[in-house]
């Protein structure tokens, strides 16, 4: 019995490795992902052999290494299309290391079913919200909770109600509202997601979720359904999560299925939120931080 036990542990203990060796040829991809990739560089990265890389990255991840290195360079080309209207779209072909903008527009195409102009002009939102790879297999590498009093906080707020993979369109309905009325500049106001649950789970046209930004002063009527509301303050245990968006529920399922319940603390009747320190795609996102709040008594 002892000996099943202790076989299991180091079974486990290598798997964990596996996983480690594998997340960190992520982390570099996501990290350098403007550079010319090699199967040699990536291969030193993980310490894997680079006549077996390719089956173990596929068999991982679900997708072959170069075709995430393009999934992730596309994503961020499909965002910049609809949030960054200044920047010609050779040049994000260019971003995304296509040589051609020819190769980049058919690569673009089969990938989110629009050309990369159509989708400038009439985007599909909810392409935005799609996970093309099994990203959430990562695990947190290392988290360090905080417990901290965040003051109650006058928010301007918009209700998104419906599945998750539609809240895209939520999202760029927030955003043009925040650059019309002026009251809640992006790059100054303190920016939330209020998160009744989790999208795992419920049925997703029960999903609920609310946008929400710092004023300071009331919110007028408004054709974009904004409006006045206040974050709840109170005390908080908080982790702050570094990287892509995709991978944050991992830190709520830290809090609740492993910090919580050693730390003796209590939860409060109130949800959680996120507060976005930075967005994509203004910045890469390896650079993304984001705070996660969870409500404590």
């Amino acid at each position: 019995m002892l000996n099943e036990l202790t076989e299991r542990a180091k079974s486990v203990a290598s798997i964990k490795y596996y996983e480690k060796r594998m997340l960190a040829v992520c982390d570099y991809i996501y990290k350098h992902l403007d550079e010319d990739l090699t199967v040699e560089a990536l291969c030193d990265v993980a310490c894997f052999s680079k006549y077996h890389f390719h089956r173990q990255f596929t068999h991982f991840m679900g997708v072959g290494v170069f075709k995430f290195v393009q999934i992730l360079r596309l994503k961020r080309a499909s965002y910049e299309l609809v949030f960054t209207k200044e920047k010609r779209i050779i040049d994000i072909a260019m971003s995304a290391k296509f040589d051609h903008p020819e190769s980049f527009s058919r690569a673009f195409k089969k990938a989110y079913l629009q050309s990369p102009s159509e989708f400038r002009r009439h985007p599909d939102l909810e392409k935005l919200g799609l996970h093309f790879h099994k990203l959430e297999r990562q695990l947190e590498p290392y988290m360090t909770v905080d417990i901290v009093h965040f003051d109650t906080t006058k928010i301007a707020l918009l209700k998104h109600r419906g599945s998750p993979s539609r809240i895209m369109e939520s999202v760029s309905r927030f955003r043009e509202w925040r650059k019309s009325s002026g009251l809640s500049p992006i790059t100054k106001s303190r920016t939330f997601n209020i998160i009744y649950e989790d999208p795992a789970v419920v049925v997703a046209e029960d999903f609920r979720c609310d946008l929400a930004a710092e004023v300071m002063k009331e919110v007028d009527d408004n054709e974009y359904g904004v409006i006045n509301s206040t974050l709840a303050g109170g005390r908080y245990a908080v982790v702050r999560h570094f990287g892509p968006y995709d991978s944050i529920s991992r830190c709520l399922y830290f809090l609740y299925g492993e910090w919580l319940p050693e730390s003796g603390e209590e939860p409060r009747d109130a949800p959680c939120f996120f507060q976005y320190h930075n967005h994509f795609p203004e910045v890469a996102e390896y650079k993304l931080i984001t705070d996660v709040y969870l409500p404590l008594k």
